[in-house]
């Protein structure tokens, strides 16, 4: 893979430290969303619940103070005269628009407060009144039309027992104002949708939107539902069309069912609004931080050229040197022999194959399997003669410069002297890293066989004593030289550095 530019590394660099906070950021948001839309939910069932208790604490009113005009003496002598004065005082709890009727078993009006008449017709609550004369226990109906004034309203009946039976029916219709009343009352705010509900699931109170919505059964999603649980919560839709987070709880004494919705674009938003809020913030960050990096990129790219404009100078002036010393050398050797020139010029070339490994790496370090194969170049036309094996060891320059002239030394003589000097001889150098000491060491070992049978020199010459001054000098380690029948073996040890 092409190395990426140090530009494009320092915005991978900024962009893998900023977006991950960046999401991690939304992941929050997202999180206190769910928790808070949570909320809103337990919010809206403990709504509803409340309002229940509210609507029943108020039949339960109404019905007791039925069930205290049911023990008139009214119904004893048949006059109605004493009831009207009792039932006009339970009217006027109430405001206008309540309507209070007796009737007996059939559904025929005896009594009613707002006429005389005893031949109005009857209601289509007479279900509810022969409910009350068999169950002998009040009972509450649904939305039905009354004949008379021809609007839909809601009636409470209570018996008139005597001796054990039903006598009469007592039917009080409460005025419709009174229930929106009390729903406008416990409405949380005005993003709430607070609907009461027959037992048909008719709306009969609600805010907002009662006269559009009044008679009007409620949504599908929550009309198929609330009969087949007491209470729950739903995502369901508003008649009007919004979407809501809502919940219901019906009645046990009434049939009737409380509804509350909040709407679910006031829960969504506050969530858009603060993940705006950190994307932007998040961008800002990121592009301040993608700023400082390309500004930082083209502080270091001008110092690394600079760098790079030093080291080529650097080259140049090395290689002039060392062409320098090659014509020196020529000049100086122009009367010794012709094996003592091409050792000098060898350990020169060898030098100069090191500096060139360490420019193409920018002097900084190279690794041991490369100033190898960089040193043994020469010799390795045939590769199954001479066989390497070991880990990567980086080198540092100077390490670097001095293991080339020892393996150029230790070269030399297997070429001349060693396996390197006829057809079959082979090498194999092979390393390991020692950790067992503070600093980690680089032990390598050179081993020639199928060479020319070996004998121990009598004389030390300048090549072993360059190898083992320079081991015991340059590296810190040291050089043992086996000379075993079968070939020599080169142990070389070295204190590691870090390579710079």
């Amino acid at each position: 893979m092409p190395k990426l530019s140090l530009p494009v590394r320092l915005t991978l660099l900024v962009a893998g430290t900023t977006l991950p906070l960046i999401l991690f950021a939304g992941s929050i948001v997202l999180h206190d969303y769910q928790v808070a839309r949570n909320e809103a939910t337990g919010r809206v069932l403990d709504t509803v619940r409340s309002v229940r208790l509210v609507v029943d604490a108020e039949v339960q009113r109404m019905t007791g103070g039925l069930q205290v005009l049911a023990l008139s003496r009214s119904f004893r002598d048949g006059s109605f005269d004493e009831f009207r004065r009792g039932a006009s005082g339970f009217l006027a709890q109430y405001g206008e628009g309540g309507l209070l009727v007796v009737t007996d078993r059939e559904g025929r009006e005896l009594f009613s407060s707002q006429t005389e008449n005893k031949d109005r017709p009857s209601g289509d609550n007479r279900k509810v009144v022969q409910k009350v004369f068999a169950s002998k226990a009040p009972q509450y109906s649904d939305l039905f039309m009354d004949a008379v004034s021809n609007r839909l309203i809601l009636t409470i009946e209570v018996p008139v027992m005597r001796d054990g039976e039903v006598l009469y029916g007592i039917s009080f219709s409460p005025p419709m104002s009174m229930f929106q009343e009390l729903i406008e009352k416990q409405r949380p705010d005005q993003r709430w949708i607070l609907a009461l509900l027959d037992g048909k699931g008719i709306v009969f109170a609600r805010a907002p939107n009662l006269n559009e919505m009044f008679g009007k059964r409620a949504t599908p999603s929550i009309y198929d539902y609330m009969f087949q649980k007491p209470e729950a919560t739903l995502t369901t839709v508003s008649l009007e069309g919004i979407p809501l987070t809502g919940a219901y709880a019906r009645s046990t004494l009434t049939g009737w069912t409380v509804a509350a919705g909040i709407a679910e674009s006031s829960l969504i938003a506050p969530l858009w609004r603060n993940l705006a809020i950190t994307s932007l913030i998040g961008g800002i960050l990121l592009l301040t931080g993608l700023g400082f990096a390309l500004r930082m990129a083209a502080t270091i790219a001008r110092g690394e050229m600079l760098h790079g404009l030093l080291i080529e100078e650097l080259n140049h002036r090395v290689k002039n040197t060392m062409a320098l010393l090659q014509a020196i050398a020529v000049q100086t050797f122009r009367s010794a022999k012709r094996e003592e020139r091409e050792k000098f010029e060898g350990r020169l070339v060898a030098l100069a194959g090191a500096h060139n490994l360490l420019s193409e790496e920018m002097w900084k370090g190279s690794d041991l399997k490369d100033v190898l194969k960089r040193v043994l170049q020469p010799l390795l036309s045939n590769s199954d003669r001479i066989r390497m094996s070991g880990p990567d060891v980086p080198l540092s320059s100077r390490l670097a410069v001095v293991m080339s002239m020892i393996v150029h030394e230790i070269a030399t003589n297997a070429a001349k002297y060693g396996a390197l000097s006829n057809d079959v001889g082979t090498v194999r150098v092979d390393w390991e890293l020692m950790t067992d000491s503070p600093k980690p060491k680089l032990r390598l070992i050179w081993t020639e066989t199928g060479g020319p049978p070996v004998v121990a020199p009598v004389h030390r010459g300048f090549g072993s004593r360059l190898i083992e001054r320079s081991a015991r000098d340059q590296l810190g380690g040291e050089a043992i030289v086996d000379f075993l029948p079968c070939g020599v073996v080169y142990t070389l040890t070295c204190t590691l550095e870090d390579a710079r």
